[in-house]
């Protein structure tokens, strides 16, 4: 007899660790989503090797990494509707199905228009596939693991992109067999979800919170959620173009991709944790300054030591990936409960919109001075945010630690902000901890 945790009873019972619970009856999802991350993080790093080898000009690349975000932009508005009218479990083969046919049709057509189109299929794929997946992790966890449930997903997403990306050298980026990969672990990425017992949730779709209105609220979290889409957009898309233009061999280009990853998963928490203790704005502005500095010391050091690059571009990593958190922590700290959702939402749009920008700037700066614009482009936007962050310090008051939300660890999708959101609202809800402002 299975408990409603989806465990048998007297194992659910005879849990101790409301966490591990959790963590044991989510297993098939968490493996379904380490998948999907493992295949996604091979295309991606697959696709800039590649285009480099193709001869792509930066600009053209950029356009076909931007593809992506521009799918993913429209999946984030439109699969919510089609799962309400479908259900979760068909949207979610449907759109897995549809991003393993396109990490095949790459290999087919090897031409910017093809890729610009697979790209954009791929990113609306995913956008879904977050939806639905993270509706069932957030349905499928209390209160009191939730936030330490959506801190091991993130864990999982985390891990699962880096070994995708570690898996390039396990053929010749200029064959097919690593497109067929990618397309058989994202196939995979079906069985364990689609074989659960657990029921679909309920979903309700939340319109966005009008961004000038969530810009006036917030105006720090606005736009450092911008700023962390023009990082995050260019860094994933443009960093094995970047690796390959400076000579790394594609082993390099996997641990120079993989480190980035790993040093954000490595980081997320303990700057979280630093967070809820002081000004949220300090620590903003503290990771973005850290960043900027470690984006200068990579494109120094990537002539001298590959060693030494790649170091630095970890601690770029670990302090500019969590931002996006602190930025929706910091939002929710000027949020009533009743707008958390409807801001989450807003916050996607945001992040998404700077998401399709960001390769085409990166790819304009290196145009412009040669690869080494890459981390120009990464240390002038990371050093933008962190002084925009000392001038809103200068604006406003912080808000009182005893009123600021708690941080839960994010990566921008489609769906876990909701999920986030959803969590940090009955929290502030149940403890009464919330600003009003």
């Amino acid at each position: 007899m299975l408990s409603d945790s989806g465990l048998p009873t007297s194992a659910a019972a005879g849990s101790r660790n409301p966490t591990l619970t959790a963590a044991v009856a989510n297993w098939p999802l968490l493996a379904g989503m380490a998948l999907l991350m493992v295949g996604n993080g091979l295309l991606v790093s697959l696709l800039g090797v590649r285009a480099a080898n193709e001869g792509f000009a930066n600009l053209v690349t950029g356009l076909v990494m931007s593809g992506y975000f521009a799918g993913f932009f429209a999946g984030t508005w439109l699969t919510p509707r089609i799962i309400e009218t479908v259900g979760h479990v068909r949207v979610f083969a449907a759109l897995a199905s549809i991003a393993s046919i396109a990490a095949l049709v790459h290999s087919l057509w090897v031409d910017p228009v093809s890729w610009i189109a697979m790209r954009a299929l791929a990113g609306f794929s995913f956008a879904g596939l977050y939806v639905v997946a993270e509706s069932w992790l957030n349905a499928g966890s209390g209160n009191e693991t939730r936030g330490r449930m959506l801190a091991i997903y993130m864990l999982t997403q985390y891990s699962g992109l880096a070994i995708g990306q570690l898996l390039l050298t396990a053929a010749d980026p200029d064959g097919f067999v690593l497109f067929i990969l990618s397309s058989i672990v994202v196939s995979a990425a079906l069985v364990p979800i689609l074989l659960s017992p657990r029921p679909a949730p309920h979903f309700e779709v939340s319109s966005p919170l009008g961004l000038r209105e969530l810009a006036r609220i917030s105006p720090l979290g606005a736009v450092a959620t911008v700023i962390n889409g023009l990082t995050q957009g260019a860094f994933f898309s443009l960093g094995a173009v970047y690796a390959t233009a400076i000579g790394m061999n594609v082993g390099g280009v996997a641990i120079f991709m993989a480190a980035v990853t790993l040093g954000g998963s490595l980081l997320q928490w303990p700057i979280g944790r630093f967070s809820d203790a002081i000004d949220r704005r300090q620590v903003i502005a503290l990771v973005s300054f850290g960043a900027a500095v470690a984006c200068v010391a990579a494109g120094v050091l990537a002539e001298r030591s590959v060693l030494a690059l790649i170091v630095a571009s970890s601690i770029f990593g670990g302090l500019a990936l969590p931002v996006y958190s602190l930025s929706v922590a910091h939002t929710n700290d000027h949020l009533k409960p009743d707008q958390i959702v409807a801001a989450s939402s807003g916050l996607v749009v945001l992040f998404g919109t700077g998401s399709i920008f960001g390769p085409l700037l990166a790819s304009a700066a290196m145009d412009l001075s040669g690869p080494s614009g890459f981390f120009w482009y990464l240390a002038a936007v990371t050093a933008f945010l962190g002084t925009f962050t000392l001038y809103r310090m200068t604006a406003s008051e912080p808000v009182p630690m005893d009123e600021q939300a708690p941080y839960v660890p994010l990566m921008a999708r489609g769906g876990d902000l909701s999920t986030g959101a959803e969590y940090e609202e009955e929290e502030l809800l149940d403890s009464g901890e919330t600003s009003g402002r």
